[in-house]
């Protein structure tokens, strides 16, 4: 098994696109690492340095501790899943997933058990005489992964392997995905720009954005504790909102002004020695859909941040209620309630922040300052 390391890693193509700069990161044996961030962003690319199918800049990547950089792609003992799957129409599943073991010269009987071993993790088994064309979506993907597990390789690169399936069996495959992983112990970094299965699979999350890495943190101190609006703007669903306004001092209470409403900032968040830089300035507030809540009880318990806002759109999502929320003139917000929400499209509502999950941002260096 290997660990992986980038030491300020560029790729740049001619006509002075840089699509990767400076990436520097530690990959650890054995752990589910996501690459995610809009199209563009370098993810995609920054996979293909590690598989050698593009050269390296400037830098330098290990994996362990075999520089990497020079070495031929069939000599790095890592396997790639692509998004088209790339299976030979024309040869059975068990000659798509033995094919790259043939030409290494591996030995029929250490095929046939390889294949065999692959395909009984992958619950394909009996699936190994038929051609593509007979499959699923999800059989394909599987017979892709499968090929890849029989190279026994160091590191499983996959990129946005799940986005030709349909929601629910990308839904089912994203669970295999996990178990396969834990079963074989192998590195995976797998790319994707759905923020979802970011938060689902990884243990760690690379968020990238015009070839520069955002933030790497665990699934959840990226949605509690983003580094940035563009971070706190990107993982999450429904969105985080954004509140434009200005903090202001009264007496040892600070409140955050926005159109006509005032909201209270809870001692903790008032106390930080960060925010005393921003009183009387333009800041930007994020919070959470499900840190608005239309509640009575909540309304009673949040009494110092509770404002009126006029409900646009409901969209019930089963277990849950979207409301979608005008203030004033040109705030927008939505809000994540019970199913049992009596709020309804043309209501004015009184609503409630949980100023104590709150972050607020510098508007103009888009950086956190308090979370």
């Amino acid at each position: 098994m290997a660990s992986l390391s980038f030491r300020h890693v560029y790729k740049k193509f001619p006509g002075g696109v840089t699509a990767v700069s400076d990436f520097t990161l530690e990959v650890k044996d054995k752990e589910f690492l996501v690459l995610v961030g809009p199209s563009g962003c370098g993810k995609t690319t920054t996979l293909r340095m590690i598989a050698g199918l593009e050269e390296i800049t400037e830098g330098e990547l290990f994996i362990g501790d075999q520089l990497v950089n020079d070495i031929a792609p069939k000599d790095r003992k890592i396997a790639m899943v692509f998004q088209n799957y790339a299976l030979y129409p024309h040869m059975s599943v068990f000659e798509n997933m033995s094919f790259g073991l043939k030409l290494s010269k591996t030995p029929k009987e250490e095929i046939k058990r390889r294949v065999e071993e692959a395909a009984r993790i992958l619950d394909i088994v009996h699936l190994l005489d038929r051609k593509p064309k007979a499959l699923s979506g999800g059989q394909k993907q599987r017979v892709a992964l499968g090929r890849a597990i029989v190279r026994n390789p160091k590191v499983f690169l996959l990129d946005e392997p799940l986005s030709n399936l349909d929601a629910k069996l990308r839904a089912a495959m994203r669970t295999e995905l996990i178990k396969l992983h834990q079963s074989i112990g192998t590195t995976f970094i797998y790319v994707t720009h759905d923020q979802v299965e970011a938060m689902t699979m990884a243990t760690r999350i690379v968020v990238m954005k015009d070839g520069l890495i955002q933030q790497v943190d665990t699934p959840q101190n990226l949605y509690d504790y983003p580094c940035n609006l563009f971070v706190a703007g990107f993982i999450g669903t429904p969105q985080m909102n954004f509140i434009n306004g200005t903090l202001e001092k009264k007496g040892e209470d600070i409140f955050f002004n926005f159109e006509d409403k005032s909201v209270k900032l809870p001692a903790e968040k008032a106390n930080n020695p960060a925010i005393k830089d921003y009183i009387g300035r333009e800041v930007i507030l994020g919070i959470r859909p499900e840190c608005i809540h239309d509640e009575p009880v909540h309304i009673s318990t949040f009494k110092d941040s509770v404002i009126d806002a006029y409900v646009d759109v409901t969209e019930l999502m089963g277990a849950e209620i979207y409301l979608y929320l005008k203030v004033g003139e040109e705030t927008s917000l939505i809000s994540r309630v019970s199913s049992r929400s009596t709020s309804r499209a043309g209501d004015t509502i009184k609503v409630a922040f949980d100023m104590s999950r709150i972050i607020l941002f510098d508007k103009d260096t888009e950086r956190f300052i308090i979370h």
